[in-house]
């Protein structure tokens, strides 16, 4: 996600342009899907392209991830609006960050160590966040780097190309598909078992499946009891005399 924004000029929209449209579905996929699975509680701040405050020698630094995961954190006032979220000072520290990689800058990577900071070393060494998600949509590429001896480690994936996110209890991994009409290659979570994370609109077209087969099934039944009171009036035998 870029920290700041132009209009486009020229068209038809570059690559880049499209990559930047793709961002708030994509954000907002991984939250319907936590919902459907019931994974998530009042407690929690997982919010997308919002403001995450660090103070840096004096300097307040913010930076705002695609997506942002925060265990717990302090309830806002009644009648206030939660606008940006200062770790330690409103709840816990940030758990997970994701950046959805779509500007030639890659300043998702940038570990300029003085002010404003680059994003990488902004959520590595002054805010600590344990997990640091990096995803390319063009190019197809997902990293997960982990905080290690107060350093980032890029971490392998499993032989199904996913990620354990200890935070979440949850593998994260890259899936090809359609959602809201949208074909793109989606990130998608996936529990210890290895079963795929329903999102919303997935559980209600399986509930109406469902719903089907059991209406199909009662239909079946019902043709089935009047071919057998059919069958046994041919017979003369009276149905509603047998018990």
């Amino acid at each position: 996600m870029k920290e700041s924004c132009s209009q486009t000029e020229h068209y038809p929209m570059s690559d880049e342009s499209v990559g930047n449209l793709q961002e708030p579905f994509l954000a907002a996929a991984l939250t319907d899907a936590l919902g459907a699975a019931n994974r998530l509680n009042s407690q929690m701040l997982i919010a997308s392209n919002f403001g995450l405050v660090g103070a840096v020698n004096g300097n307040i630094v913010v930076k705002a991830p695609d997506w942002l995961y925060v265990p717990q954190v302090l309830p806002v006032p009644e009648g206030e609006i939660r606008r940006r979220y200062t770790p330690n000072l409103e709840g816990n520290p940030v758990g997970v960050v994701m950046e959805f990689l779509s500007d030639t800058e890659a300043g998702e990577y940038s570990i300029r160590p003085s002010f404003p900071y680059g994003k990488l070393f902004f959520y590595e060494k002054i805010l600590k966040v344990p997990t640091y998600v990096i995803f390319e949509s063009l190019a197809v590429v997902l990293e997960v780097r982990q905080l290690q001896d107060n350093q980032y480690v890029v971490q392998q994936p499993t032989e199904e190309g996913r990620y354990w996110i200890p935070e979440l209890e949850l593998f994260l991994g890259i899936w090809h598909g359609t959602r809201l009409g949208l074909t793109i290659p989606w990130l998608r979570w996936w529990d210890e078992s290895g079963n795929l994370l329903s999102w919303s609109s997935e559980q209600a077209e399986q509930e109406r499946q469902r719903a089907d087969v059991m209406a199909n099934q009662l239909k079946e039944e019902r043709q089935r009891n009047h071919m057998l009171m059919a069958k046994l009036q041919e017979l003369g035998i009276d149905p509603n005399t047998l018990s």
